[in-house]
């Protein structure tokens, strides 16, 4: 199988504009991330697909593949369905922009679930991490999961799923982190796809996916690192590094 990540890059991000020109010990977030989807050594080709020249010349400029949008776009998901179009892949995985600390692990065992018998059913999947921190798993910011017994998602969701109400139970909460595989069909049948209601109300575009009818694998990881949605994230991101 040839195994292409691409890195949707947006400049004007609603909750932190600029974030991926945004210095990270030295480095912009985009190029971080691009260097560490890169070192995984996990794909035959990787690139940041964006859509303003500024990000477009600082890949460029620091000999990163990029290619710029031709069209606007309301998702990453439909940013890079635009570039992968006329390549050449199998498994196109979506590592999202604000993910400087993309790891190898994690993305191995995505890739994982697409081979043997049983992986010919899957079209896409994605990453979860488990939740503990009560503010984390209340927080809008946080996009939780709830999955079936073959880790199958049932739903996503900015409030708490599932509500704790049997309190001799002790529910496990996950996250959804934004890094997605896709058989290439399935991408180019997504960008097809109009938006759809419940993915306009949560504002989470897999959510198009379920109301469609697809399913979507969920994979446990225990993902570490930070997703740099707010200036207070690249704070953490910085303590971090």
């Amino acid at each position: 199988m040839r195994k292409i990540a691409l890195i949707p890059a947006r400049y004007a991000a609603s909750r932190f504009p600029g974030k991926m020109m945004a210095d990270l010990g030295g480095k912009t977030v985009i190029w971080r991330t691009y260097e560490s989807t890169l070192a995984t050594g996990l794909f035959d080709e990787v690139a940041v697909v964006c859509d303003h020249p500024i990000i477009y010349d600082e890949i460029n400029a620091n000999g990163g593949k990029v290619i710029l949008s031709k069209r606007t776009h309301e998702c990453g998901t439909d940013r890079i369905a635009e570039a992968a179009e006329e390549m050449d892949a199998d498994i196109i995985v979506n590592v999202q922009g604000d993910e400087p600390f993309t790891r190898r692990e994690p993305l191995e065992k995505l890739l994982r679930v697409f081979e043997g018998e049983e992986g010919k059913s899957v079209r896409v999947a994605s990453l979860m991490q488990v939740l503990t921190d009560a503010a984390s798993i209340n927080h809008p910011n946080f996009v939780k999961v709830a999955v079936d017994l073959h880790f199958n998602a049932l739903f996503f969701s900015r409030s708490p799923i599932p509500y704790h109400r049997s309190k001799d139970l002790q529910p496990v909460y996950y996250e959804h982190i934004g890094v997605y595989a896709f058989r290439k069909q399935t991408l180019m049948m997504f960008t097809r796809l109009p938006l759809s209601p419940l993915e306009s109300i949560e504002k989470i575009e897999c959510l198009r996916y379920l109301e469609n009818g697809i399913p979507l694998k969920m994979v446990v990881t225990d993902y570490m690192g930070v997703e740099i949605d707010t200036p207070e994230d690249l704070v953490k991101a910085t303590g971090l590094l």
